[in-house]
């Protein structure tokens, strides 16, 4: 089978294509042909970080990147009884750890898929699966029916899906995206829109929840936005810079770091809100298997509206 494996952290061009065994896989695990996978900022983080690269997969080397998936079952482990040969599935594999979805085929627990919808495709299956969990798994805990939400980032991977999620909680959601992406964010259901590069965004908004999935440095305005006993959670860096926790601490405000986990269950729910059509994957680029540098480059120029898909 074709693989993308990386001896080290820097550009694309360390993206190396190899042929490869197919895995063998353990009694509680299936192995699945890949259709689409996805392609995460952590990915490219990953790629070009050493210290993100070692934070993942330790010191081995080489390393497969990717988590994301839809494809179809071809084989299972002796314990596996929730799928059958043929069933097509998606989920986010081993995560945080060694998904090693950049492949043809994919040794997957059992415990970390779904099935598919029939009415998706597998594109629309593998955008909503590292992001759209990322959405779930901080928000569903966090908010209630009436709160107010700022999501900053709203028309991005996770952002658009955070969006949709917040309003199907009973939230009031506020996104925030550049002014070209307004219709996007509102077309997900947000309640009003801000473009963070003017001076809405240094209104104050009190709100009851932010969600911050911006790589940079907003957490001055995130602190001023959210109301005193509110909560703050970020997703680009686990690295919060100390001035800013005293900042909220300060405030009574909770800002913490939460990093997603791979998990059927989830994945469950995110299955049945795609096929009732109360959350939609908004794919803006797909790319082939051959072309994954190309949708690494996508991903890092920061503009990607949604998200891209590799398709094998």
């Amino acid at each position: 089978m074709k693989e993308i494996i990386l001896h080290e952290a820097g550009s694309v061009d360390n993206l190396k294509y190899i042929d490869a065994p197919i895995p063998e896989i353990k009694e509680d695990e299936v192995l699945v042909k890949v259709a689409s996978l996805s392609v995460n900022p952590v990915d490219c983080k990953s790629r070009a970080n050493e210290g993100s690269l070692s934070w993942l997969f330790g010191s081995e080397r080489p390393v497969t990147l990717g988590w994301d998936l839809s494809g179809v079952i071809e084989k299972m482990g002796s314990k596996v009884v929730d799928f059958k040969i043929g069933d097509a599935v998606f989920g986010m594999a081993n995560f945080p750890g060694n998904g090693k979805t950049y492949a043809e085929f994919v040794a997957v627990p059992s415990s970390h898929l779904t099935l598919k919808p029939k009415s998706i495709s597998h594109q629309e299956a593998a955008a909503a699966t590292l992001a759209a969990l990322t959405a779930w798994q901080i928000l569903k805990p966090n908010i209630k029916e009436g709160d107010k939400v700022l999501i900053h980032g709203a028309s991005g991977g996770v952002g658009h899906y955070a969006t949709q999620i917040a309003k199907y909680l009973g939230a009031n959601v506020i996104g925030t995206s550049s002014s070209k992406n307004r219709g996007f964010v509102l077309q997900n259901g947000a309640d009003q829109h801000i473009d963070y590069t003017t001076e809405d965004f240094h209104k104050l908004f009190d709100v009851d929840f932010a969600f911050d999935t911006v790589a940079g440095n907003s957490f001055d305005q995130l602190i001023k936005n959210t109301r005193s006993g509110g909560k703050i959670v970020t997703i680009p860096s686990s690295a919060i810079p100390q001035e800013y926790l005293d900042k909220a601490k300060n405030k009574d405000i909770d800002l913490s770091f939460i990093l997603v986990k791979s998990s059927g269950e989830d994945m469950a729910i995110i299955a049945d809100l795609l096929e009732k059509g109360i959350l939609k994957s908004h794919v803006s680029k797909e790319f082939s298997f051959d072309e994954m540098p190309k949708a690494h480059l996508q991903l890092e120029t920061g503009r990607t509206v949604g998200k891209v898909v590799v398709n094998l």
